[in-house]
């Protein structure tokens, strides 16, 4: 483990992996520790990773205001690793509410971008609904035997106020978020408490409001990877946000959900690496 020191002074921790070009990651949850995305799949074996640990979470110091973890300000972090790594540009990738980040990041320093790959972003940051299509994916599940307790959980997760609320559902929804619910995927799933800061995630939006982004500036290759299988965002929800970037792609890899690195690995790293090697 790495670290550095950002804009204001906070220590912040990131690990590298892998071997190849370098790959920036910021991890979602929001709230969690890097360390959920393990090496990504088989992508460590074409790219160097850099895991940012985002402020309050895994190794990072938590900052004394804790509204410096939210969504736009952990904008000014991955830009402070940038300089940090030395980098004049960069390849960026951005999972879940990571992707939030990432879209914030290339509205505020597009010329700072090499290729910038959207894995299952978070479409809060734009406003936009990440549901889209909800209802079709979730039937598709419905003969799974999990199916029945999975659901109630998920719409009690849907109508929590905080993550501390939606915390003691979330085990049993968990299956909803992969493609195959494996002993790999539960042992995931089961990590998500050790590596999630309750007060990073529940700061992560808190006061954040979207506003339009000039993303049309955005001269480097976008990559939206979505899962076929994945809620949030839904194969739908997530094709809304191509048409904001000039030169974006949409990717849908079938029997994914969230994680699509773990479903299917080869799959994951062959489709990005594709994208970061055009």
């Amino acid at each position: 483990m790495e670290t550095f020191t950002s804009y204001d002074g906070t220590r912040l921790a990131y690990r590298t992996l892998g071997r190849g070009p370098v790959l920036v990651c910021v991890p979602g949850g929001p709230g969690r520790a890097a360390e959920y995305l393990g090496s990504l799949g088989e992508l460590s074996r074409h790219r160097t990773l850099v895991l940012l640990d985002n402020r309050g979470t895994g190794g990072s110091e938590t900052p004394a205001d804790l509204t410096t973890c939210r969504v736009d300000r952990l904008v000014l972090d991955v830009e402070a690793l940038r300089a940090h790594l030395g980098l004049d540009r960069m390849d960026l990738l951005g999972h879940s509410a990571g992707g939030g980040v990432a879209f914030l990041y290339a509205d505020a320093h597009p010329e700072r971008l090499s290729h910038l790959a959207l894995v299952c972003p978070s479409l809060a940051a734009l406003g936009l609904p990440s549901d889209l299509g909800v209802e079709k994916v979730l039937a598709s599940r419905s003969a799974e035997p999990w199916y029945g307790t999975a659901l109630p959980a998920y719409h009690a997760m849907r109508a929590a106020a905080s993550f501390a609320e939606a915390e003691p559902h979330r085990l049993a929804f968990e299956p909803l978020m992969y493609g195959r619910w494996t002993d790999e995927a539960r042992a995931h799933a089961q990590a998500d408490a050790r590596q999630r800061s309750l007060p990073a995630s529940d700061t992560f939006y808190a006061g954040y409001r979207p506003s339009p982004l000039r993303l049309d500036r955005v001269e480097a290759p976008v990559l939206v990877l979505a899962g076929e299988l994945d809620l949030w965002p839904t194969a739908e929800g997530a094709a809304q946000a191509v048409p904001l970037f000039g030169e974006a792609r949409l990717h849908v890899q079938p029997g994914a959900g969230h994680y699509p690195w773990l479903d299917d690995p080869s799959a994951f790293a062959a489709a990005v690496e594709a994208f970061l090697a055009s």
